[in-house]
């Protein structure tokens, strides 16, 4: 057999060390990243994801602190130096800068304040529907037989109702709809689907071995479904609530629209009255709707890069 040359000898040198290791050096373990760490750097590089988040995060400091951006009243009125007066461009954050509606007030002021109406409105609703709803689903997903079938079937009655039907409904009972009034009839009828997801969801983990170990070593029904349970059906339910707040801040803007929304200063009543004038003044209209439309896409745009990012299937 022959002999290994010195230069043979210095190219295996390296792949013994490289393989070889003492017998009694730790070996350090692969940090492993759980599947919300895994969505987060997936996020951290999606663009639609940063863009939507700068939106809403925009959107919020409106909500919460109005007065950084305008110190106009939206409700004052003047007739006679503002009446359908022209936007003033060149002011820009000016109350004159969006022009004025039928009624003398600022159409920037309103646009800045009705912010105010439409989130509150969107997160409060995408708040009872995901607690009635979560509850709802995980209940009949995890008992299962007649306790399954009874909740199932009411799910269907809710589901087969119109949604924006059912809630016209409900609001046009009520003389004064506030802010609580129209929420709750927005809950009333919209959490169907998400008791539907969370359903399905726990369905699935309720097989898992983590949840059947619990169950062996006696742990309660309650400290199953909370402990166990719902901190592995979140990533749906997310998915699905980020979503569904855009829809609910349309459905809001469309129930003012019709006149059966709030009643104060929100973008649907604001297009539902520049309808009147919309042949001599269409900015009173053009403007909320554009509002409108960003933030009801900025919502939809986070809730499809959070799920793009939830799916296994994407990776």
């Amino acid at each position: 057999m022959p002999d290994m040359t010195k230069s043979d000898t210095a190219t295996a040198a390296p792949d013994a060390v490289a393989t070889a290791a003492p017998a009694g050096a730790p070996v350090k373990a692969e940090k492993v990243r759980s599947l919300w760490g895994d969505a987060w750097q997936d996020l951290r590089r999606n663009k639609i994801f940063i863009i939507s988040a700068v939106l809403i995060l925009l959107l919020l400091t409106i909500t919460f602190f109005p007065g950084w951006f305008t110190s106009a009243n939206p409700t004052y009125g003047d007739l006679s130096k503002h009446y359908l007066q022209k936007p003033q461009l060149g002011k820009v954050f000016s109350p004159d800068w969006l022009g004025y509606d039928a009624q003398g007030r600022s159409v920037y002021a309103r646009l800045i304040y009705g912010a105010r109406a439409s989130i509150a409105v969107g997160f409060g609703t995408t708040i009872v529907v995901t607690v009635v709803g979560g509850l709802v689903g995980m209940i009949a997903g995890y008992f299962g037989g007649i306790v399954d079938s009874i909740l199932s079937r009411l799910v269907d009655v809710f589901f087969g109702i119109p949604f924006l039907l059912g809630t016209m409904v409900v609001l046009n009972s009520f003389p004064e709809r506030t802010a609580w009034v129209v929420i709750g009839a927005l809950g009333f009828f919209g959490w169907t689907q998400l008791a539907r997801v969370m359903r399905g969801a726990v369905i699935t983990t309720k097989q898992s071995d983590y949840v059947q170990a619990a169950k062996a070593l006696g742990a309660s029904t309650t400290r199953i479904l909370f402990r166990h349970i719902l901190p592995n059906t979140m990533a749906p339910v997310i998915v699905v609530a980020t979503i569904s707040l855009g829809v609910y801040i349309g459905s809001e803007a469309t129930l003012s629209f019709l006149g059966l929304g709030l009643n104060g200063v929100s973008w649907g009543n604001d297009i539902s009255d520049g309808g009147n004038s919309i042949r001599v003044a269409q900015w009173i209209m053009l403007y909320p709707s554009i509002m409108l439309t960003i933030t009801v896409l900025a919502f939809i745009m986070l809730g499809e890069a959070v799920r793009n990012a939830l799916d296994p299937k994407t990776r």
